[in-house]
């Protein structure tokens, strides 16, 4: 299924609480170009703005990002790898960008 960049915004609000399902690779890096380039405009016309944004977007970011480990076979706890420095970033980012699975214990692809 393509998603559009408007489709992958509108589910990002819309599943915000959403930890038990799956996000596509596309709807997943949609929302991280959505999330930098709004925080980053935001950010560089008043602070607060940008604050507020990320603010905003925390429990979502997530959600959305737990999703994406799901929709590759993983638990949703493997988001916590990116808190390790260096290394967990990129093993975050690795898996991020694996292709979607067929079926899986958390739904149809």
């Amino acid at each position: 299924m393509d998603i559009t960049f408007t489709e992958a915004i509108k589910l990002f609000y819309n599943k915000y609480t959403d930890f038990d399902t799956r996000a596509t690779r596309a709807e997943y890096w949609y929302v991280v170009l959505y999330t930098l380039v709004g925080g980053f405009v935001l950010g560089a016309v008043s602070d607060w703005l940008g604050y507020i944004f990320s603010i905003a977007n925390f429990i979502p970011s997530i959600a959305i990002a737990v999703r994406r480990m799901h929709d590759i076979g993983k638990s949703g706890w493997w988001v916590l790898i990116s808190l390790i420095p260096i290394i967990g970033i990129i093993w975050y980012i690795i898996l991020a960008i694996k292709p979607s699975e067929g079926p899986n214990r958390y739904g149809e692809a």
